[in-house]
């Protein structure tokens, strides 16, 4: 079975565990704002994550002194970002919309990674050579730290944590679910950066190393002007 075809599969699996995700969450008995679905918030969504995913994914391999065209998970989620923030803008949208999709994101990642694992060095996405005994030859003789895994298990660890936190029904965790999402996926990504061969942007940092810096504070940010606990206790929780 060839690389392409099982990332195309757990690629499919991805979307499926987080439509799931969504669906859990909403017999939970618990309330997110009613905009994330609006077809304007969702058109707005798709575009910018399409454009990042393609416009960050590609630039890496150009500056990693490859061609052709990439998509990137982290730049579909820059692009996502951007995109929501200057809809909800130009809407006058106050409101917080991402809190519905913290589960639905580590899910994805979780499970979209595994795919970027089988799909070998074409994809682009192992890390730097290793001599420690869990090293991946991806099918050059070399082996290297098999980083996909590495991003796997820490967003997997990201989701039971927000499971627990939802059956408690933790409010501030629940509310603030995608900024602790964030905060969480770019501060294992900046590391995991480290490890990856590519080629370097400012000083030792990659193009995704500064995107992962400003992933992070953007979400440390979000969560620092956050509501207080008991209020969103009264107005998120049923």
């Amino acid at each position: 079975m060839s690389g392409a075809f099982l990332h195309t599969i757990f690629d499919i699996a991805a979307w499926l565990a987080a439509a799931g995700a969504v669906y859990w969450l909403s017999r939970q008995g618990l309330r997110f704002p009613t905009q994330s679905f609006e077809l304007p918030y969702v058109a707005a969504l798709v575009f910018g994550a399409g454009l990042g995913a393609y416009l960050f994914g590609s630039a890496n391999l150009w500056l990693s002194g490859q061609s052709g065209i990439a998509r990137s998970v982290e730049g579909a989620l820059a692009g996502g970002i951007v995109a929501i923030e200057l809809y909800k803008w130009s809407a006058g949208i106050t409101v917080r919309t991402g809190a519905r999709f913290a589960l639905p994101l580590a899910l994805g990642i979780a499970i979209g990674r595994l795919g970027c694992y089988f799909a070998g060095l074409d994809d682009f996405t192992y890390g730097t050579p290793t001599t420690l005994p869990w090293g991946h030859d991806f099918g050059d003789g070399v082996l290297r730290h098999p980083v996909q895994l590495y991003e796997s298990a820490a967003m997997a660890l990201f989701a039971i944590a927000y499971v627990a936190a939802a059956l408690n029904r933790n409010a501030f965790a629940i509310t603030n679910g995608f900024y602790l999402v964030l905060l969480y996926y770019g501060s294992q990504r900046f590391l995991w950066e480290f490890l990856k061969p590519y080629g370097a942007l400012i000083g030792p940092f990659t193009l995704f190393h500064l995107l992962s810096l400003s992933i992070l504070l953007y979400a440390a940010v979000m969560l620092a002007t956050a509501p207080k606990a008991r209020r969103l206790q009264n107005e998120l929780l049923a």
